[in-house]
Formats: structure tokens, C-alpha cells, sequence
């Protein structure tokens, strides 16, 4: 918050968490970026004192404390060497945005039961068939009441959106994907309601209600309603009976205020309560934006304040269900700011700057140090983690111009995205209709638009509350129907590689370890579990390209293990790789 925003004391849980990021951490997050992209070719590390002008106390070594690391030391490819393995157990998420998925009931809009009758399709629970998905796991967007389509402004914090059904039904798609092995994490929206939540309606109306410091005004801090929102521009502060409220995202939905013990009290509840009904964890929106609402705010003692909150929340969730899992919305260029959030709060932070680094790559057909720089990033966030560290890592999500809309409507690239997106490390995250080349560019109801079961788009189950305006004019050929008979589309393609994650330990849980073909072309990386050492190989080219594999790091894979060519092939210690194709060696 503004600092000239007088509010009741922090409690003392929050100020010990302060204090313990002050030392360690302030000189990282004043980093204005911790990585700097390398130029093609030779992958020179370049000091981050060199790229900020800062200590960031980023160290390239080790951690002292190898007890800590997930999986055991092994052997690095074959030679002796040993070197740690940083595990990252993964599963693949599917986001859903549920309106638009598919509708029970044949009003037009997608609810919950109908979620649950297709979720054989995301995963039919039989690792031996191949016409599901095979994710392990959904993300719902913003399922309870509210007054907009999207969701984000909530009236009711423990309820379902009529639209989308009933509490019951909720809990029935969760028993059923439990049965499939499908984990359930739905959105967390707590840093604002909607303005029509009973909670505000009091406040507004009432300066004497218990409600009015649970929302942050203006007049009753004694400040100026003035400022630039954090969370984008303009003035976050809007009036309402004659004084003004902070809104830090917009006007429809005021901030709560999180200085307020009994405003954080109710958040663990309602968290509880949602784990309790056997919600696997949660998405966290905003999760920056608890106390940094302005431009005025964006600083180390803000970012240890939010992350504060969030270890405080993890507590509380972790009398429930120490397994629950947690990834932040935290959107930021800098893996210096975000460090904070994976020590004891979040499990997972979203990786912004890896999805732009994928779509950049394929897009350029050209390796962008994509391999050198992600191994860089998670040792660090290994570091800063205790070796707890799980990435999410993505291609575009409900707030982004879709990745087929990107990348220009070619097939071949939107492939050799998802083939780097699924055997990267981490949790990845599908966007509904990412499969099937949904486009979709902003406004927003323009990239959250119904998806595409069949050719026609008639048949039961479609949703219609919106006109496939952008998506629908590829609605012949980006549907479920037709590309479940096509060997080689991208559906098929997302199976595959899916499958291909689940059967292979490297692929699903092991680190990664960046090696240099010295090819532009191809993006390269070796993958580490405990059980098994994979290379990675990924020629993002429309030529085919021969890889001689007579280096240290490379000369100990002998055997391609799956390949998404059938025309790939090994000579002596070559690989021929075809154009816009990923093959995987042991």
C-alpha cells in the first residue's frame, strides 16, 4: 500500500517474515531483470552484476545443504560426474474456463456438471488408451457467484455460480476426477471483491459497520484519492457516497484491506473451507497486488509484506492439507521479485518470461538460449526455495492473445510449442483449446471463447453464450471431432507428447541440464531424474538437420526413445532430425 496509508499494526508473524527477507533477499529483488537472453551460438554466462549494475546474490554453485535436494546424486550422463539432481515432481494442468467448455443443460452455457461428463477426454483414468489428454491435473477459473461473465469480482466466497450449478455439483466433479487422477485447483480471487458483495454494499453505506475497514478508503485514512494503479493505469481510486475506495484492477472490484487481522482471518477460512470440501489447491490471482496497489508501492518492503500474508496463508492451509498445491499469478521480468514468493508460500510461480521465451523461439525457428537460461533460473529459484521449487511454465493463459492467434495460424510452430512446453521441467499449463488451435485475440471475451467439440458446432454440450468471433473461422478444422481421426494435428500432437511425459521419470520429474549442439536451429537440453537421464532434442527448423552427438555432453545417448517423426533417425553418433520435429534419446 502507499505508505502514508496509516492502518492498524501488522501483526508480528508478518513483521518476523519481514524482517527475514530484509537481509537476504533485498539486494536480489532490486534487480531489474536477474537473467539477460545470450546471443545464439556460444552460451556465455554473463555475470548479473554486469546486467543490473547490482549484487543480486544470485551464486552459480551448489547448494551447501545437498540433504535438501529432491532425488538423489547421479551420475551426469554416464561420465562420473557428480551432480545434484533437483527434482521437480510435475503433472500436466488444464485450464478451464468452465462457461465455455461444454453445457449440460442447453442454455448456452458451460457449467460444471458438463465439465465433469467430458472429463474422460482430459483423462478417461487408463494410462493404456490414447484418445484422452492425459492430464493429471484441471484449474478452474473463478467458479463462485458474480455478477460478471469472467468471474473475477465475487459476491460469495463459498458458493457456486448458478450459472454453473450447485455446491454438490462441485463436489461430484471433484470425486469423479479424483477417481481419473485428476487434481482439482481453482482460482483464488482475494484481492478484491465485486462492489456488489454484501460486504462492500454495507460498507458504502455505513461508515460505522464492521465492513468499512475491510475495503481501503480514502477519507477515512486521512490521504488524497490520488495515484497510478499498479496493476495498470489511471487512478485506482473511485467514489462511492462521497468518498473514495481503492479499486487497484478496476472500478467494479475494491480492494480488500489486508491490514485488517480479521479480513486476513476470513481469507484462511474460506481457504480452509474449499480444501475441506477436497480442493486439491488453488491458483492465486493478483498475488502481488495485496499490498501493492500503486506504482508508489512497487518496492522490497512491499513485495516482503505480500509474501508475508501468503506464508501466513500457507500456514493455515497446511493445517488442512499440507499437500494442497499453490501457484501465484505473480507477472513480473524479474526473477529477483518473485524468488520471495516461493519461500513457504507458493509451490509454484508462473513463468511469464518462459512463455514469451518459447513463443519468441518458434517463432524466429531459432534457438534463444532458451535451455541455459531456464537451467539458470531454476537453480536459482531452488536457492531461494530450499530445494522446494516447482515451475509452471505455460504458453499463454485467459489474459493473453492466444498462442495460434501468435503465431500467425501455423501449425508447425504451434507443435514445436507445445513440444518444448511439455518437456520442459515443472507443472505445465494448457489453455483450454491450446490443443485443438483455438485462436483468440484481445478483448478478453474474444480469447475466452466457447470451445470447438465439432465440425458443426450444433451438437449437444456446445457452449454458446459468445459467438466464436475470432475462433469460429477455423471451426472446420480446430475441433475435437475432426482432429482425434488426424494422426498428425496438433491434438494428436498434445497427446502424444502428454503421454509421453507420463511414461518417461526424466520428462515428468527430472531437472534440467542446458547442452550446445552448436546448431542455431535446434533447442537442446538433457532432462535428469533419479531413475532415468533423457536428451532432449528439438529442431524448431522447416529443414532437416543432422546433429553430430561427439561432444562430452552429448556423446553418451545412443538410442532415440521417442521421437515425434517417424523419418528421425540415428547414424553412428548423428541424429537426423526432420523439420519442426522433437526427438528424445537415452
Amino acid at each position: 500500500m502507499n505508505p502514508k496509508l496509516k492502518k492498524p499494526k501488522f501483526k508480528e508473524s508478518h513483521a518476523k517474515a519481514f524482517k527475514r527477507f530484509g537481509t537476504g533477499m533485498t539486494a536480489a529483488m532490486l534487480a531489474g531483470s536477474l537473467l539477460a537472453g545470450c546471443s545464439s551460438g556460444e552460451k556465455t554466462a554473463v555475470p548479473l552484476e554486469q546486467q543490473t549494475g547490482q549484487d543480486t546474490g544470485v551464486k552459480q554453485t551448489e547448494p551447501s545443504d545437498k540433504s535438501q535436494v529432491k532425488g538423489a546424486s547421479a551420475s551426469e550422463n554416464g561420465k562420473g560426474t557428480q551432480a545434484a539432481i533437483h527434482e521437480q515432481s510435475s503433472t500436466v494442468y488444464y485450464e478451464v474456463f468452465v462457461r465455455s467448455f461444454y453445457d449440460s443443460n442447453g442454455d448456452g452455457i458451460g457449467d460444471l456438471k458438463g465439465l465433469t461428463e467430458k472429463l474422460d477426454y482430459l483423462n478417461d483414468g487408463n494410462p493404456d488408451t490414447h484418445d484422452d489428454l492425459g492430464v493429471g491435473g484441471i484449474w478452474l477459473m473463478p467458479v463462485n457467484p458474480s455478477p460478471s461473465y469472467h468471474g473475477y469480482g465475487i459476491t460469495d466466497y463459498r458458493n457456486i455460480n448458478p450459472d454453473y450449478g450447485t455446491l454438490e455439483d462441485m463436489k461430484k466433479l471433484v470425486e469423479e476426477a479424483h477417481k481419473r487422477g485428476i487434481k482439482v485447483i481453482m482460482d483464488l480471487v482475494v484481492n478484491h471483491t465485486s462492489v456488489k458483495h454484501p460486504w462492500f454494499l454495507e460498507a458504502s453505506k455505513d461508515k460505522n459497520s464492521k465492513y468499512r475497514d475491510w475495503y481501503v478508503w480514502a477519507e477515512d485514512q486521512g490521504i488524497s484519492p490520488s495515484g497510478t494503479s499498479a496493476a495498470g493505469s489511471g487512478n485506482p481510486w473511485f467514489e462511492r457516497g462521497g468518498t473514495h475506495y481503492l479499486g487497484t484492477f478496476w472500478e467494479g472490484m475494491p480492494d480488500l484491506n489486508f491490514d485488517n487481522p480479521e479480513v486476513r482471518k476470513e481469507i484462511e477460512n474460506i481457504g480452509q473451507f474449499w480444501l475441506k470440501l477436497g480442493i486439491d489447491g488453488f491458483r492465486v490471482d493478483g498475488a502481488k497486488h495485496i499490498y501493492e496497489n500503486l506504482q508508489s508501492d512497487r518496492g522490497t518492503a512491499t513485495t516482503a509484506k505480500n509474501t508475508a500474508w501468503w506464508q501466513e496463508f500457507r500456514s493455515s492451509m497446511d493445517s488442512v492439507n499440507k499437500e494442497a498445491y499453490m501457484v501465484g499469478e505473480i507477472w513480473e521480468k524479474s526473477a529477483a521479485v518473485v524468488a520471495p514468493y516461493l519461500d513457504g508460500a507458493f509451490n509454484s510461480a508462473f513463468d511469464f518470461n518462459l512463455a514469451d521465451s518459447i513463443i519468441s523461439a518458434v517463432k524466429q525457428e531459432k534457438d534463444n538460449n532458451l535451455g541455459f537460461t531456464l537451467e539458470r533460473t531454476n537453480q536459482f529459484y531452488m536457492d531461494k526455495s530450499q530445494n522446494q521449487f516447482v515451475d509452471a511454465v505455460f504458453l499463454s493463459n485467459h489474459d493473453q492473445d492466444r498462442v495460434m492467434s501468435q503465431l500467425g495460424k501455423d501449425t508447425n510452430h504451434a507443435k514445436m510449442a507445445a513440444a518444448l512446453l511439455l518437456t520442459l521441467p515443472g507443472n505445465p499449463f494448457i489453455y483450454y483449446g491450446e490443443e485443438i488451435g483455438m485462436q483468440g485475440v484481445k478483448p478478453d471475451e474474444h480469447i475466452r471463447e466457447p470451445f470447438a467439440w465439432t465440425k458443426s458446432g450444433g451438437e449437444k454440450g456446445q457452449t454458446t453464450w459468445e459467438n466464436r468471433a475470432v475462433s469460429g473461422a477455423d471451426q472446420a478444422t480446430s475441433n475435437v471431432e475432426i482432429q482425434t481421426r488426424q494422426a498428425d494435428s496438433l491434438l494428436s500432437a498434445y497427446r502424444n507428447l502428454i503421454h509421453w511425459r507420463n511414461e518417461l521419470p526424466a520428462l515428468r520429474d527430472g531437472d534440467l541440464k542446458s547442452v550446445d549442439t552448436k546448431n542455431p536451429a535446434i533447442v537442446s537440453f538433457v532432462r535428469r531424474s533419479a531413475q532415468q537421464t533423457v536428451l532432449v532434442l528439438h529442431n524448431l527448423s522447416g529443414q532437416p538437420q543432422d546433429i553430430p552427438l561427439d561432444s562430452a555432453d552429448l556423446s553418451s545417448f545412443g538410442k532415440i526413445i521417442r521421437n515425434s517423426s517417424s523419418t528421425a533417425s540415428m547414424h553412428k553418433n548423428t541424429v537426423i532430425l526432420p523439420a519442426y520435429s522433437t526427438v528424445v534419446l537415452q
